[in-house]
């Protein structure tokens, strides 16, 4: 099959991307930690690249969905062990959602493209 080109930017997508990046640029500023400089580095531009699939194909969110679901486990993991919201709980609840966007993306109940008002 085809990719569909929607030539709509998931906006959406490369938002939360630049979220993750800025908090582990957050986490090292903050704490001095390298690692949280590194994985939240790391995953913004996995979700970036996502974005970008997403955007040429909306169907192609294996690599968005793939981020969104493995940071959903792992920080909901971190939360449940610290009862912290800031920040393992708040990646959770970002990442859960933007999991059920991506899985609306590609059942085709969300679209990309914007409609006038």
């Amino acid at each position: 099959m085809a990719p569909l080109a929607t030539n709509a930017p998931d906006y959406l997508g490369f938002g939360y991307a630049v979220l993750l990046a800025l908090g582990g640029l957050a986490g090292a500023a903050r704490k001095g930690s390298i690692v949280s400089l590194l994985m939240g580095v790391v995953s913004g531009a996995i979700a970036a690249h996502g974005a970008k699939r997403v955007s040429q194909d909306k169907h192609d969110v294996y690599v968005s969905l793939g981020i969104t679901t493995l940071l959903t486990l792992v920080m909901g993991y971190r939360f449940s062990r610290r009862w912290k919201f800031m920040p393992a709980g708040l990646v959770c609840v970002l990442s859960a959602a933007m999991s059920v966007y991506y899985t609306l993306v590609s059942s085709g109940r969300v679209s990309l493209e914007r409609t006038p008002l």
